[in-house]
């Protein structure tokens, strides 16, 4: 795992002692993705140069250091990632002739493309990955990501320049950068507390979208970025073929898929370990590892002393239970306070999901011993196991046969008092408010849920559910959040309302709040995170599977359940779903409201000039009285005061 970045200059004017100079410093913003080696190519005659921070996990010796030429001396790539087929792909290509001087699988990546060609490299690679290649006859700059989105690449034109990297912070130090913020893109990101791709923070820049690839011919045009494969079309290609077998043959299958998905993830030349949460996911991650390991597995978990928070007791069952090396640490509320202030540097570009915190804390923690985590993102967008999918069809299956008007007055008469008024007057005394001063539990849902009644459709209903602002009140002055496939309404020929919310979170939410999470947590302490449930063949065998077998009666992730029954007692693993998460609604009008309110201070946002001042306000008032709980909002506001406060 590693950092890269570079830049393409056509118009040729600047010496090589000064282009060197240039990408040293665009490298050095990447040290902490990589801190075991740094290197670089300049051909001043081309203009291009590229740039390289390594962590060193496969082949430590010098046959492994990066930018890397090709056998042919034709390419030369920066490569962040891992191709975990290349043992496959090195034997192949041994037949047909090509070299290989070490042992790593950059020098693979390199030897497939100059065999095969760009796209069909790219199709043979079942890895996580981002790369710039440079063409030297060609004279043409390549750039491609993951089936998936496991790994990040930004691009765009500033100055006349076209550049490229792993993170925002490497662009930022080239002396052509333009810092202009997108207000489109900030709208969007309000809406939903993350980037989707292609869009970024800053104007003229982009995320390569996964899947895809681009080539900057000479640096006289860029083409249009293609995909190598598209979601939708593995989609679609399940649907119309689905698995004929039955449940046994199903288990059978998805097992094997996952054993050899773990396998090839823990193949590494430095220690390597697996966070734990003890939920579904993780817990099968750790228990086929385990059941591929000769010596006890090192895993990772962290817990917190609030109840509604904390899941370590059950990761340690399932560690003792599987006789893994298990390491967890109870955080202290101190602690955890004190990692905010690094967020926007971490993330370096707007973030709002809360879950970056104990992500990062338990990355911390793993960093301590091993260099490779596996873990267990992914499980939920491909077997249906995120809570709202079903309570959006229950929703909307409870609704859809009112008329409009009365489902908008019965909206309006819930949002019409207080969520804690609404407590008390149902009878939940239980939910009083909390020592600092959070709203009624049930009150709260009962608002939320009647946002969602004035909805045309199931999908509508889910748009709500996931938008922290509704397009009537977005509240960027002069910004209109651009469409998104959660948006738009791309005909998707799915067999139940839950697969369509699956695969609209597969292919957004998945690879721009997720993995964007775990990639930049993971890295900011120089660690590797793996995801096997992402391998693109598991994705492929999930859309074959019937609908009743990902979700039946009620019961999400029904066949990974199985998978894991085989190694784990369902004991130890049956029981509600909780979020990897922090108090955050609390701390807000507790321990961080002095920080909130510093961020929110009404002089300062009306001299920025970004924001609706009345409406930021008005919910800050609600939260911080307690008569609602905005802490999504919120900390999607704040996230972006903080990151444009260390952006300047």
């Amino acid at each position: 795992m590693c950092g890269l970045t570079g830049f393409l200059d056509p118009r040729r004017s600047t010496s090589g002692a000064e282009l060197t100079d240039t990408l040293a410093h665009m490298t050095e913003r990447l040290r902490h993705r990589g801190p075991d080696d740094s290197g670089a190519f300049v051909d001043p005659a081309a203009g291009i140069a590229l740039g390289f921070r390594r962590l060193s996990i496969l082949d430590l010796t010098a046959a492994g250091h990066q930018p890397m030429v090709s056998d042919c001396g034709r390419f030369i790539i920066v490569f962040n990632g891992e191709v975990y087929n290349h043992g496959a792909l090195r034997t192949e290509l041994k037949r047909l002739g090509h070299r290989f001087r070490g042992h790593s699988d950059t020098e693979v990546l390199l030897e497939a493309i100059s065999a095969w060609g760009l796209r069909a490299g790219l199709e043979r690679l079942n890895g996580m990955f981002a790369f710039g290649l440079w063409d030297r006859k060609e004279r043409s700059l390549s750039l491609a990501r993951d089936r998936l989105g496991e790994k990040p690449l930004y691009y765009g034109w500033s100055g006349g320049v076209f550049l490229f990297g792993s993170e925002l912070k490497a662009l930022r130090a080239h002396p052509a950068f333009v810092a202009e913020l997108d207000r489109d893109a900030l709208a969007l990101y309000l809406r939903h507390n993350y980037l989707p791709s292609p869009y970024c923070i800053y104007r003229g820049f982009a995320k390569l979208s996964p899947g895809h690839f681009l080539v900057l011919d000479d640096g006289r045009r860029l083409a249009s970025s293609q995909p190598y494969w598209s979601a939708r079309d593995a989609v679609l290609r399940g649907l119309s073929n689905p698995f004929r077998g039955n449940d046994r043959e199903a288990i059978e299958e998805l097992d094997e898929l996952l054993r050899d998905a773990v396998k090839l993830r823990m193949e590494a030349d430095v220690p390597l370990g697996a966070f734990l949460s003890g939920g579904i996911d993780s817990s099968t991650v750790v228990a086929l590892m385990q059941a591929q390991s000769e010596r006890p597995v090192r895993t990772f978990s962290i817990g917190f002393h609030e109840d509604g928070y904390n899941e370590a007791h059950h990761a340690k069952a399932v560690a003792a239970h599987l006789g893994t090396d298990h390491t967890e640490l109870y955080v202290e509320e101190a602690d955890v306070l004190a990692t905010v202030g690094r967020m926007p540097t971490i993330y370096d570009e707007p973030f709002g999901d809360s879950s970056q915190i104990p992500t990062l804390l338990v990355s911390q923690l793993a960093r301590r011993d091993v260099a490779v985590s596996l873990s267990g993102d992914g499980g939920d967008e491909l077997f249906g196991g995120y809570p709202r999918y079903l309570a959006t069809k229950l929703l909307w299956r409870s609704i859809r046969h009112f008329p409009a008007p009365i489902r908008k007055l019965a909206g309006r008469l819930i949002r019409w008092m207080p969520p804690s008024t609404l407590d008390r007057s149902l009878g939940f005394t239980s939910f009083a408010l909390d020592r600092y001063g959070r709203p009624g539990v049930v009150g709260e849902k009962l608002h939320k849920a009647a946002a969602l009644l004035e909805q045309a459709s199931f999908k509508s209903v889910y748009r709500g559910a996931m938008s922290y602002w509704p397009r009537s009140c977005e509240p960027v002055l002069g910004g209109t959040a651009p469409p998104t496939i959660l948006m738009t309404d791309i005909p998707l020929p799915v067999r139940d309302p839950i697969e369509w919310m699956m695969y609209v979170d597969a292919v957004m939410y998945l690879p721009d709040d997720i993995l964007v999470k775990v990639d930049r947590a993971s890295m900011s302490v120089s660690l590797e995170a793996r995801v096997p449930m992402l391998d693109h063949r598991i994705f492929e065998f999930s859309w074959r599977l019937p609908f009743g077998m990902r979700v039946r009666r009620s019961k999400t992730k029904w066949l990974l359940r199985q998978v894991l029954a085989r190694y784990v007692p369902e004991s130890l693993f049956e029981r509600p779903k909780m979020g990897f998460g922090v108090p955050i609604s609390a701390w807000l009008r507790g321990p961080l409201r002095e920080w909130a309110e510093a961020l929110l201070d009404e002089t300062r946002m009306r001299r920025e000039g970004l924001l609706d001042v009345e409406a930021v306000n008005r919910r800050w008032r609600e939260h911080r009285r307690g008569d609602r709980d905005w802490e999504y909002s919120l900390w999607g506001l704040l996230m972006f005061q903080a990151w444009l406060e260390t952006s300047r």
